[in-house]
Order: structure tokens, then sequence, then C-alpha cells
């Protein structure tokens, strides 16, 4: 009894192409997802930021304003007291701003199970090539 391949070397290419050709249209699409997802929660956070600036820019005259006339008021010149509370809030500002620099890098936006995806279907791939 012999045994007759039911598909030629020709169609078994031509159906792992197909495969490979879908698998790599839905990891675009999955890459293509999530960074629209990624970038939709980077955008809401720019506006919440934008918001609290607002708020907070109002609150931080008047309460600026009050902490300079109670140093004044407890015997402090109010040129420096409006000097220290400007320094201080200073520093302050750049601890929130480094923050909020740190949290919108780019990597935080990269399509990262993509990427890990697509590196664990090359393994599959070469070990499959491998194995013939």
């Amino acid at each position: 009894m012999t045994h007759e391949p039911t598909e030629t070397a020709s169609g078994l290419i031509a159906d792992a192409l197909a495969h490979v050709g879908a698998l790599l249209r839905g990891e675009v699409d999955l890459a293509r997802a999530e960074i629209d997802r990624n970038l939709r929660r980077a955008g809401t956070a720019l506006g919440l930021l934008a918001a609290a600036l607002a708020v907070a820019l109002t609150a931080l005259n008047v309460l600026t304003g009050a902490i300079v006339a109670g140093l004044a008021e407890a015997g402090m010149d109010p040129g420096w007291a409006a000097m220290l509370v400007g320094v201080v809030l200073a520093i302050v500002a750049y601890g929130f701003a480094h923050k909020g620099l740190n949290d919108l890098k780019l990597t935080s936006i990269a399509p990262s199970r993509t990427a890990a995806n697509l590196r664990r279907d090359a393994q599959a791939v070469k070990g499959s090539a491998d194995a013939h």
C-alpha cells in the first residue's frame, strides 16, 4: 500500500503563508488597538493635568497671599516672606512637573504586549522551520 500525499508542497507553503499573513494582520490590529488605548489614556491624563493646573493656580494665588501676609504679620519683612514662599512653591512645582513628564514618556505609549506577541510568534515560526 502506497501513501499518496493529500497536499502538495506548494499547497502547504501557500497555507503557511496565508496563516503567517493572517497572524501579521492580527498583530497589526492588536498593535493599533493598544496604541489607540494608550493614546486615549495619555490624552485623558493631559486633560486632567490641565484642569488641575487651572484650579491649582487660583488656589495657589489665594494661599500664597495668605501665607505671605501671615509671615509679614509674624514679623518677617514682606519682601523676604514673598521670596521664601516663592522659592518653596517653585521647588514643589518642579517636583510635580518632573513626575508628570516621566509619566508621559514615550515608552509608556508603546504597544508592549504586541511586541511580546511578535517575539513569541517569531520564535514559534523559527522553531517550526527548524523542526522541518
